[in-house]
């Protein structure tokens, strides 16, 4: 027996009949031969680890920016605990794990430098042709700008895994109707609790919060409740590593108690009549509530807060400048971003140059477009 036939079989006895079988993709754009002992979906996932856009994500903060961000997430473990998350969540369930950890994986490679102020600077820059979106900006990495292979542009990643980041680009179109596969729904989900868990964890860590302010919000005080319960009082470093954990377990144990109960009546369908039937995952509405007034919290007094606010700016005021000097002069750009100029606006061309840029490779191409008069910037 071949490795690829050994491959189909495991899947056939470990996944559910609704999940999504490596034998039932729809293939590539660009035809390849299959791999002898990985399905499409662990080859996506290598793929897309390999990348060099991946790689880029350990250069591109989370929140914190500049020396704010030194010691906290990036962009890049945000992306592996994501991954983490949402396979656990997808062995639960007995869904493709090599689907779910490729959809996880590539769910933040199109995030621009500087966190959020990054992606509000390109969608300002680029009004006039059609804005800027980082999970859009994700496809165009892997279908166009990454360079892994002589036969074709980008990393012709399965149609699957490439319609999971299109969700994700669309998600307003994809809360009605036929619903998402069920592995591009656990990653959305995995991605929303992690991060505001985690930026829990960072923020209590830089002194930004204290417990006391965030136990006034309830999500909090039940996960507070539950680490008190389970260990007593605890210090400060302690606790705050005891309540991300179970601001994690919290939300992920009800998810899979909600999504366990429905997925039973789903036996024998396959994950075609589940996306017909518009089947979705979702918390309890209590939980719902209270992730919601956490998620708001955290709006106004992190993301907002005093100490942020001149950091993000002054990156923002970086890539402002930045973006319109090469708009004046693009014969700067690299080789390879001034031969996209001839099929795509100018505009266009120079958002997804500095979208593909780290925090501190945007800072070295700022200061050298600055100080010198002339002469093209690196590629990345």
């Amino acid at each position: 027996m071949n490795g690829l036939r050994l491959y189909d079989q495991c899947e056939h006895l470990l996944l559910a009949s609704y999940a999504m079988h490596s034998s039932d993709t729809e293939g590539r754009l660009h035809h390849e031969m299959p791999h002898p002992y990985r399905g499409p979906f662990a080859r996506d996932r290598d793929r897309i680890l390999h990348s060099s856009a991946f790689r880029r994500l350990s250069g591109k903060m989370q929140v914190f920016t500049g020396e704010m961000g030194i010691y906290h997430r990036t962009r890049l473990t945000h992306s592996f605990e994501v991954a983490s998350v949402a396979r656990t969540m997808a062995r639960v369930l007995r869904l493709n794990e090599d689907l779910t950890e490729a959809l996880a994986l590539m769910h933040d490679i199109g995030h621009p430098p500087f966190g959020h102020c990054g992606e509000d600077v390109l969608s300002e820059r680029m009004a006039d042709v059609g804005g800027f979106s980082h999970n859009e900006f994700a496809l165009v990495i892997v279908n166009e700008l990454e360079q892994r292979y002589s036969e074709f542009s980008g990393l012709n990643l399965s149609r699957e895994t490439l319609a999971g980041q299109d969700v994700r680009a669309h998600k307003a179109e994809a809360e009605v109707g036929r619903s998402p596969l069920l592995e591009v729904q656990l990653v959305d989900a995995a991605d929303s609790i992690a991060y505001d868990a985690h930026d829990v964890d960072d923020a209590l860590q830089m002194g930004l919060l204290s417990v006391d302010e965030l136990s006034e919000l309830a999500i909090v005080r039940r996960a507070l409740g539950n680490v008190r319960e389970q260990h007593g009082m605890l210090p400060i470093r302690e606790l705050r590593q005891s309540l991300v954990h179970e601001l994690i377990d919290l939300q992920v144990s009800e998810l899979l108690s909600h999504a366990v109960e429905l997925v039973r009546s789903l036996e024998g369908r396959n994950h075609e009549d589940v996306q017909h039937l518009g089947i979705r995952f979702h918390h309890g509405e209590t939980l719902q509530r209270e992730r919601k007034e956490l998620e708001s919290f955290l709006f106004n007094a992190v993301y907002r807060h005093a100490r942020l606010i001149p950091v993000r700016d002054s990156a923002a005021n970086r890539l402002s400048e930045l973006f319109d000097l090469l708009l004046r002069d693009p014969n700067r750009l690299p080789l390879r971003f001034r031969q996209r100029q001839q099929s795509h606006p100018a505009a266009k061309v120079v958002g997804e140059y500095l979208a593909g840029m780290t925090d501190a490779f945007c800072d070295q191409q700022h200061h050298y477009a600055t100080t010198t008069p002339r002469g093209p910037l690196a590629d990345w």
